[in-house]
C-alpha cells in the first residue's frame, strides 16, 4: 500500500476531500494539520550545515550524484 503526501490550499480542503471520498480504492483519508520537528533533528541538520560550510569538500557534487544514480 502507498501513501501520498498532498499539499492544497486551505480554501480547497472539502472539495478534495470530497473527490477522494468518491474514488471507491481511496482506503482512508486523514488530515495533518501541522507537526514539528524535533529539536534534536534540528541540532543535526545544523551541525551538518555548519560542518559543511567549514569544510565544504565534504559535499558531493549533485550532477555526479544524478549520474551515479541514473547508472
Amino acid at each position: 500500500m502507498k501513501q501520498i503526501t498532498v499539499t492544497i490550499p486551505d480554501n480547497k480542503e472539502s472539495l478534495f476531500v470530497e473527490l477522494l471520498k468518491s474514488i471507491s480504492f481511496v482506503k482512508e483519508i486523514e488530515t495533518i494539520e501541522d507537526f514539528e520537528i524535533p529539536e534534536e533533528q534540528k541540532q543535526i541538520v545544523r551541525r551538518r550545515t555548519k560542518a559543511s560550510e567549514v569544510d565544504p569538500s565534504r559535499l558531493l557534487n549533485w550532477d555526479e550524484v544524478k549520474h551515479k544514480i541514473k547508472c
